[in-house]
């Protein structure tokens, strides 16, 4: 089966209008750009490890604290474990329903931590660590 890549390129824009990646989240959260990333996982989830700046506010309790908790004209970035995960899926249709602009991170908690960006835990911050899995990681000098 093939698609015209017309429909290709509709596909893609559509994906990319509700998705972003750990790296350009962090790059927006440095750049001072408006918006929440919102940790949709449960409390030993968070406490064990989040991304630095995040919100944390499980899926199943978006419906009752989010319009008490950020403003509706505030765009929402939703992440949940890793890619496996669909727990950020259903943090941005929570979301979504109430009316937010609502973007996924895609590889969510994993990917944030593996590509070393700043991790938190209820203990304080944890270590950086880049991946070379994920990223290319220099020597240091």
């Amino acid at each position: 089966m093939t698609t015209s890549p017309a429909e290709t390129l509709t596909y893609f824009q559509s994906k990319l209008r509700h998705e972003t990646d750990p790296s350009d989240v962090y790059a927006a959260q440095k750049a001072g750009d408006a918006f929440v990333l919102v940790d949709v996982r449960n409390r030993e989830a968070w406490d064990q490890g989040h991304a630095q700046g995040a919100l944390h506010m499980p899926y199943r309790e978006i419906a009752t604290r989010a319009p008490q908790e950020i403003p509706t004209d505030t765009p929402v970035v939703v992440y949940c474990w890793s890619p496996g995960c669909n727990g950020g899926a259903r943090g941005a249709v929570e979301f979504a329903r109430l009316g937010y602009t609502v973007r996924e991170m895609i590889g969510g908690y994993e990917y944030w931590a593996r590509e070393g960006m700043p991790v938190d835990a209820a203990s304080g911050p944890l270590p950086r660590v880049f991946d070379p899995l994920v990223m290319p990681v220099r020597a240091e000098a």
